[in-house]
């Protein structure tokens, strides 16, 4: 079984197959056969799993399995109580009400690198860094979650996975490590049980 943690960076896919404009995870990620457990958006950046084994992968990305993924968004203006009380008890976007999560404002990261292209700074309006920890992973949910309660996205970056924390393992943009599985604070797999049979 291999884990790998990666850096993944800025406007990169989460794929490995070809794309016509944009860099791939083949860029950056060279062992063969192994495959993402979970997605970050182009536009996101941070910490993604890779591996080969398809059932630490679905219990990675499943939400049923209880493992966190914190993020930290750099978002337009600066959010109210009102704005983090409703990302913390759950945001309707129509198509689905997010969990509840956990929402609070923190300062600029120290250990975090520069992005390139920066984002687009409106000499008016702030910014401000909110920590998000979801157990989802629906698409664009924490970019369409704060723009909901009225604060755009502007930098998105994944953290953490479980116990697993990006700044701990020390990787840029586009590094990656093999890491142990039991480093992310999954609970033990419960065997599955057997089918019993009942005869007439």
């Amino acid at each position: 079984m291999t884990l790998i943690a990666l850096n993944k960076p800025y406007n990169t896919m989460s794929q490995f197959s070809p794309h016509p404009s944009r860099p791939t995870l083949a860029d950056c990620v060279h062992t063969p056969d192994v495959y993402p457990a979970g997605r970050l958006d182009a536009d996101s950046e941070g910490l993604l799993l890779l591996t080969d084994d398809g059932v630490l992968q679905a219990r990675i990305a499943d939400p049923e399995h209880k493992l966190a993924k914190v993020y930290l968004a750099q978002v337009e203006g600066v959010p109210d109580d009102a704005a983090l009380a409703r990302l913390r008890r759950g945001v309707d976007l129509g198509d689905f009400t997010t969990r509840p999560a956990r929402a609070r404002i923190v300062g600029a990261p120290d250990w975090l690198w520069t992005r390139d292209p920066p984002i687009r700074f409106r000499a008016a309006i702030p910014t401000t860094w909110v920590e998000l920890e979801i157990r989802e992973g629906k698409n664009r949910q924490v970019r369409r979650m704060t723009a909901a309660v009225g604060y755009p996205t502007l930098r998105l970056v994944r953290v953490a996975i479980g116990a697993l924390r990006l700044p701990d393992l020390g990787l840029q943009p586009g590094q990656s490590r093999e890491i142990d599985p039991s480093t992310l604070g999954l609970p033990p797999a419960t065997p599955s049980r057997p089918v019993r049979r009942r005869y007439k």
